[in-house]
C-alpha cells in the first residue's frame, strides 16, 4: 500500500478544490475515527516540510511550487484572474478563491495588462511566475487559458463606418469586441445584446464575437431583468427542442405505472406555498395510525420518471442547476409544461410522487420509515397565509392535519436547537410592483409558524434521506457515492475577530465547542431581538459563515448540526435534487455505486450555478431599489451602516431597505481608516467613528438605474 503521505499529496495534486483533513481521508478511502486522526498528523508533518498548506477553515492545499515545475524548471500556478477598474489584473491561485483569507507563501500574483493575453476577469489561467526580487511583489505573465468564466457577455452594439464593435457593461473588461456583419442578428447601434466570443488569438488585441440574443433597447424592464440573467451565464428561453420534447411527454399516468406505487390517494393531503408560487413540488400526508402514531408522507414530485438522463430537458436542467428567482419572474429549471404542469402537486389531480413516509409519536421520534415512489391526490393548495390563519385561530379546512403537523413541527424545531443548530432569521427584501414592473413599495417577508413547519419536514426528510445512504450500520455495509449538502464550521480568524468585536459589547461568545457556540450566539440573538443591535449582530453572524456547498465527500452540516444532509425536496427547480432522487432509487434497487469523481464534478458545476443564481437574484432587487429611489433625488431618510470598504460606507435605508453608498472622498472632514477587527471607519483626529449597524441619516445624491447603483450623501445634524 502506498505511504499515507504520498496518497495525501496526490489526492490534493489532483484536487482543484481545498480540502479538509475528512474529505483527504474519503478519497483515500478511510472512515474511521483513528485513521482521520493518522491523516491529521501526516498533513501536519506536510505543513512543517511546506509541502501542504493551510487554505482556511481548516482546509489544506498542496504548495503550487511542488505542483508543476516539470522538466523546464519554470515555476507556475493556476488560478483566477481578477481583474481592477484601474486595469491592473490579479492571479488568485487556487485555494484562495473564496472570500476568506488563507495562511499561504503563495501571494497573489501581479499582471501586467500585457501579460494578460487574452484572458478575462474570472478566468481559470496557468501563469508562470518571474523571478523572484527582493522586497517586490510576485509578477507573471498568463501562458494558458484552462477555463472561462463566462459563457456570455452583455453590452451594447456600436456600428461606425461599417464595423460593428460590442462594448461590454462590465468596466472591467476593457477590450471591446468585434462583430462581423453576419454575426450581427440585426442588432442596431444602441441594441443591448448577448454576446459569445467565437475566437481571440494571443496576437490580437480584440475578440471577434457574435451576437446571440437581440434583447432590446437598454432602461426597460424586461431588457434589464434579461441583462441580468444573461450576465450570470443563464439563459433566457429554452431551446426549441427542449421545449418540443418537454410538451411530447404524455399528460396521462399508465395504470401499470399507479400499480407498481405506494397509493396516498386515499389519505388526506396538501401543498402550503407562497400566494403566487406556480410550481408545487412538495406535499404533505397525515394519517392518524391504530397504535397512536402519526404518519406523515413528504411527498415529493416524481421528476425523475419524466426526465431522463441522456435526453435534452435533463441536459438542460443540468447546464441550468436551479430555477433563478428574479423579482418580477421565475426562470424555471424545466420547461413550464414540467414545472407547472406534469410535475407541479395541483390539488385534485392525480400526480407521481417520489416520498418519504415516517410514522412519529408526540416527541417527533422516527418509529418507522419508508423511502419510495407513490401516487397521491392533493385535497387542497394552501398558501403561508391561509395555513398561518388556521394555526393561530385552531379552525379551518384541514385543521385535523395542519394543528398535529405544526406541533410536531415545533417539537422538531426545539430538538434542532437544543441539538446545536444555529438559529438564523434572514430577511427577504419584496417589492408591490405596478402593472408596468415599476416599484411603488419595499417590505420584509416575514417567516411565521407556517413556513417552519414545512421547513422542519422538509429537513427531516433531507436528513433521513441522507442517513439512509450515507449512515454505514455495520463494516461489511457497502460505501455509496452519495451527493451532499454540506455546511463548513467558521473560518478561525473571522470567529475571532467577532468573538473580540461582540465582547466589547458586552457578549461572551463562547468557541471552545460546536455546541458552546451555537449555544451561546443563539442566547445572544434571542436577547437582542428587538434591540437597537439585533440586524447588525445577525448579519454580521451570517457573514462569518462557511459557504453550503453540494459535494459526493460529507461532512456534515454545521448551521443545522446534522451529521448527514441532502437536498431531497426540491426537484422541480433544483438539478441536486434530481441527482439524489436518481442515486436513492440506484442503492434502494441494489445496484452499485457510481463514479465519484464524475459526481464530484457534478457537484461544483451545482454548486456554481446556485452561486451564479443567488449573484443574478441580488442584481435584480439592487436594479428595483435603484428604480424605486430614481424619482427620490435630494429625499433624505433615516439608514443604518451595512458595510465599510475602501471605496466607501454601506448605509441601508431603514424604511425601503435601499442600499447605497457613501462615497469615501466624500469624507474629507478627518483622515479616515478602516478599523477592520472593529467593523468601523475611524476618524484619525477628531474621533468622529462609523461603526457596522449605527444609525445615520443620509440623503440621496445619484441613481444609476442601468448599473443599479445608488450614492448618498451624510446629513449632518
Amino acid at each position: 500500500m502506498k505511504e499515507l503521505n504520498k496518497q495525501i499529496i496526490e489526492v490534493l495534486s489532483n484536487s482543484t478544490e481545498k480540502l479538509n483533513y475528512k474529505q483527504i481521508a474519503a478519497k483515500i478511502k478511510i472512515f474511521d475515527k483513528k485513521g482521520r486522526e493518522e491523516v491529521k498528523k501526516e498533513l501536519d508533518k506536510l505543513i512543517n516540510a511546506k509541502v501542504v498548506l493551510k487554505a482556511g477553515r481548516g482546509k489544506y492545499k498542496l504548495n503550487s511550487k511542488f505542483q508543476d515545475t516539470k522538466t523546464t524548471g519554470k515555476n507556475y500556478i493556476i488560478g483566477r484572474v481578477e481583474q481592477k477598474r484601474s486595469g491592473m489584473a490579479f492571479v488568485i491561485p487556487q485555494g484562495k478563491q473564496d472570500d476568506t483569507p488563507e495562511e499561504s507563501t503563495i501571494d497573489d500574483i501581479f499582471v501586467a495588462d500585457g501579460n494578460l493575453g487574452n484572458a478575462l476577469n474570472g478566468d481559470l489561467v496557468k501563469v508562470v511566475l518571474f523571478p523572484a526580487r527582493k522586497g517586490k511583489r510576485i509578477e507573471g505573465q498568463v501562458v494558458e487559458v484552462v477555463q472561462r468564466s463566462k459563457r456570455q457577455l452583455v453590452g451594447t452594439i456600436h456600428i461606425k463606418q461599417g464595423v460593428a464593435f460590442f462594448v461590454p457593461d462590465n468596466t472591467i473588461l476593457r477590450r471591446d469586441v468585434i462583430i462581423p456583419g453576419k454575426n450581427l442578428r440585426k442588432a442596431k447601434t444602441g441594441d443591448k445584446v448577448v454576446v459569445r466570443i467565437l475566437d481571440w488569438a494571443s496576437n490580437h488585441r480584440n475578440p471577434i464575437g457574435e451576437v446571440v440574443n437581440v434583447l432590446g433597447k437598454p432602461g426597460s424592464n424586461d431588457v434589464e431583468m434579461l441583462s441580468i440573467l444573461a450576465e450570470s451565464d443563464f439563459p433566457v428561453s429554452f431551446p426549441k427542442a427542449v421545449e418540443q420534447e418537454a410538451e411530447a411527454i404524455p399528460t396521462e399516468i399508465p395504470e401499470k405505472e399507479i400499480l407498481r406505487r405506494r397509493d396516498f390517494r386515499d389519505v388526506t393531503t396538501f401543498t402550503i406555498d407562497p400566494a403566487d408560487a406556480k410550481d408545487f413540488d412538495d406535499a404533505l400526508s397525515f394519517e392518524v395510525l391504530e397504535n397512536g402514531l402519526y404518519r406523515v408522507g413528504i411527498h415529493i414530485a416524481d421528476v425523475s420518471y419524466y426526465v431522463k438522463p441522456g435526453t435534452g430537458i435533463d441536459a438542460e436542467a443540468y447546464s441550468r442547476g436551479t430555477s433563478v428567482y428574479l423579482v418580477d419572474r421565475t426562470i424555471p429549471m424545466l420547461p413550464e409544461a414540467l414545472s407547472n404542469n406534469l410535475c407541479s402537486l395541483r390539488p385534485d389531480e392525480d400526480k407521481l410522487c417520489y416520498s418519504a413516509v415516517f410514522d412519529l409519536d408526540d416527541n417527533a421520534k422516527v418509529h418507522k420509515e419508508w423511502f419510495g415512489h407513490t401516487v397521491i391526490r392533493s385535497n387542497r393548495r394552501f398558501d403561508y397565509e391561509q395555513a398561518q390563519q388556521i394555526i393561530e385561530t385552531g379552525e379551518g379546512d384541514l385543521s385535523e392535519a395542519i394543528l398535529p403537523l405544526h406541533k410536531l413541527a415545533q417539537v422538531m424545531r426545539k430538538q434542532r436547537f437544543d441539538n446545536n443548530a444555529i438559529s438564523f432569521e434572514t430577511e427577504e427584501v419584496k417589492f408591490k410592483l405596478d402593472e408596468n414592473g415599476k416599484p411603488i413599495g419595499v417590505y420584509l417577508k416575514e417567516q411565521k409558524e407556517a413556513n417552519w413547519l414545512i421547513e422542519e419536514f422538509m429537513l427531516l426528510a433531507n436528513k433521513r434521506v441522507a442517513e439512509k445512504i450515507g449512515k454505514r450500520r455495520s463494516s461489511t455495509q457497502p460505501e455509496f457515492v452519495f451527493v451532499y449538502r454540506v455546511h463548513d464550521k467558521p473560518l478561525e480568524e473571522k470567529l475571532g475577530i467577532f468573538k473580540n468585536f461582540v465582547k466589547k459589547l458586552g457578549f461572551d461568545l463562547k468557541t471552545t465547542s460546536t455546541k458552546a457556540f451555537s449555544n451561546s450566539l443563539n442566547k445572544m440573538l434571542e436577547n437582542e431581538k428587538g434591540k437597537p443591535d439585533y440586524d447588525m449582530l445577525s448579519k454580521l453572524s451570517i457573514r462569518i459563515m462557511a459557504r453550503a456547498v453540494y459535494t459526493t465527500d460529507n461532512i456534515g452540516h454545521y448551521g443545522l448540526a446534522f451529521p448527514y444532509y441532502t437536498h431531497f425536496t426540491s426537484p422541480i427547480r433544483r438539478y441536486p435534487d434530481l441527482m439524489v432522487h436518481r442515486l436513492l432509487d440506484r442503492y434502494l434497487t441494489h445496484q452499485p455505486s457510481v463514479n465519484k469523481e464524475q459526481y464530484e464534478d457534478y457537484c461544483k458545476h451545482c454548486s456554481d450555478m446556485e452561486r451564479q443564481a443567488m449573484e443574478a437574484e441580488r442584481n435584480s432587487i439592487k436594479y428595483k431599489q435603484a428604480e424605486y429611489l430614481a424619482d427620490k433625488i435630494g429625499q433624505e431618510f433615516d439608514a443604518v451602516v451595512s458595510g465599510i470598504s475602501k471605496w466607501g460606507v454601506y448605509a441601508e435605508l431603514k424604511e425601503s431597505h435601499c442600499e447605497g453608498m457613501i462615497p469615501m472622498r466624500s469624507f474629507d472632514d478627518d483622515f479616515y481608516y478602516i478599523d477592520e477587527e472593529n467593523y468601523t471607519l475611524v476618524g484619525l483626529h477628531h474621533g468622529k467613528n462609523l461603526r457596522f449597524g449605527d444609525p445615520i441619516r443620509v440623503r440621496v445624491v445619484a441613481v444609476d438605474i442601468i448599473k443599479r447603483r445608488m450614492d448618498f450623501e451624510r446629513v449632518v445634524e
